[in-house]
């Protein structure tokens, strides 16, 4: 046994990987895919009979990689916001109404920590101060917490450092004054579930919100970690953490072309009950939020093509009771009912983002995470409390104006994958639509 934690509910065992097996039996295989090869597994893992019911999950014999790489456009040199390099986080919380004082108090973030989990690269600090420096804001506290050896460490290249840059960015500019804890795990095993275990039960920063822009598809064979998951996230809720995610990036495929098995997926852990589901639009030429959909096949193309907002239902989590009334369909998967992703969304492109001394636009539901993350940070300095879980309370305050439909548009990938449609109320590619921050500060 080489870690043992009573908060979190975990043990972890360490040593070779045949003993591992003599004890908890499973079938695994290697597994060569265009994004690299991999260890995973068929069917269940098996448990001694004296530990049913005490064991829920077991982590660490799958280590294939969780999906997230930021829509990036064109990289340039060092010459601020605007144009082709984008906007600043700022210029979206004016478009969505964020709330900046509240009873005579400046709403920047103070007393806060917004919890960012990533799976690699890092953040460099020089870069940080000069993005900072050119939006005009005080650059934030930004700490790096090590989960299972894994710790800062910035390349020169890869899309992970984009990830890291992109949400510290967004999440910072919005609410400077928050302490941003950034944890960072290896992007295999058990690395997610523990980072994620990580900010919430962390004493020393005490997040208040945590922000992932991480996931994979929802998968058949995989309850257990959908269990441990939604574990931990009823832990986050009862403690007053709201929990964000980013719903994926390429429509119901919920991977890229390059990665795509040719069927319908929801992204997880998005699509867990307990989290706030984050998915994108993008801005028409009148000034309307859309759905995110660069209309694009899948194509060998630099970026592969077919990005747009994810959206879904699930395949094995219920219809929660706040969707209860939201007119979710069935799934195109299963053509069955569940949980429907995702809750809100906000723009996915056209965010300015300085990464290894490079600056240009980037997004994806990467930066919708991060970005109502600082909302939630806005919301518990007013309210001198965590506001916690939201998803209810958007649910039931739809009629008060906490959020504005998004009528137009689709996540189906052009000539690739069908999708769902935007209409009139809750959609699987906006979900309730974009949320107004000041209209859900002055209503909770």
């Amino acid at each position: 046994m080489s870690h043992r934690n009573a908060a979190e509910r975990t043990l972890v065992l360490t040593g070779r990987l045949s003993d591992l097996l003599n004890a908890f039996h499973a079938d695994l295989h290697m597994f060569h895919h265009a994004s690299g090869t991999y260890r995973g597994r068929k069917g269940e893992i098996q448990i001694p009979k004296e530990f049913e019911g005490i064991i829920t999950g077991i982590f660490g014999f799958d280590n294939r990689p969780k999906h997230k790489s930021p829509h990036r456009g064109r990289l340039s040199g060092a010459s601020g916001p605007g144009g082709d390099n984008g906007l600043a986080a700022t210029e979206f919380a004016k478009r969505y109404n964020f709330p900046t004082e509240f009873s005579g108090t400046k709403l920047d973030g103070s007393g806060q920590c917004i919890a960012i989990i990533e799976l690699g690269g890092g953040f460099n600090n020089s870069d940080l101060q000069l993005f900072f420096q050119e939006i005009g804001i005080t650059r934030p506290n930004v700490v790096a917490v090590s989960v299972d050896h894994a710790g800062n460490h910035p390349t020169k290249h890869g899309a992970a450092d984009g990830e890291v840059m992109l949400d510290i960015e967004v999440a910072g500019a919005v609410a400077p004054r928050a302490t941003i804890a950034v944890y960072f795990a290896p992007n295999q095993g058990n690395g997610f579930l523990d980072a994620v275990n990580a900010a919430i039960h962390d004493s020393e920063r005490s997040p208040s919100v945590i922000s992932i822009s991480w996931g994979g598809p929802e998968e058949p064979g995989e309850e257990q970690v959908i269990q441990a998951y939604h574990e931990m996230f009823t832990e986050a809720a009862a403690l007053g953490i709201t929990v964000c995610v980013a719903s994926g990036d390429h429509g119901t495929a919920d991977l890229s072309g390059f990665q795509w098995d040719e069927k319908i997926h929801v992204d997880h852990p998005a699509v867990d009950d307990l989290v706030l589901a984050c998915g994108g639009t993008q801005i028409d030429s009148h000034g309307q939020d859309v759905v995110w959909n660069d209309g694009t096949p899948f194509s060998n193309v630099p970026g592969g093509g077919g990005w747009a907002s994810g959206g879904g239902v699930s395949a094995f989590i219920a219809l929660p009771d706040y969707q209860k009334n939201a007119n979710v369909p069935l799934s195109l998967a299963t053509e069955k009912p569940g949980r429907g992703v995702p809750d809100i969304a906000m723009s996915a492109t056209n965010y300015f983002t300085r990464v290894q001394g490079s600056e240009g636009a980037s997004g994806g539901t990467s930066a919708v995470a991060p970005l109502m993350a600082s909302i939630v940070a806005l919301l518990n300095q007013a309210k001198k409390k965590n506001v916690g879980f939201l998803n209810s309370f958007l649910y039931a305050n739809v009629s008060k104006g906490v959020v504005k439909d998004v009528l137009s548009g689709t996540n189906a990938i052009k000539n690739t994958v069908k999708g769902y449609n935007a209409g009139p109320g809750w959609d699987a590619c906006t979900g309730l639509g974009t949320p107004d921050g000041t209209a859900i500060l002055n209503n909770l």
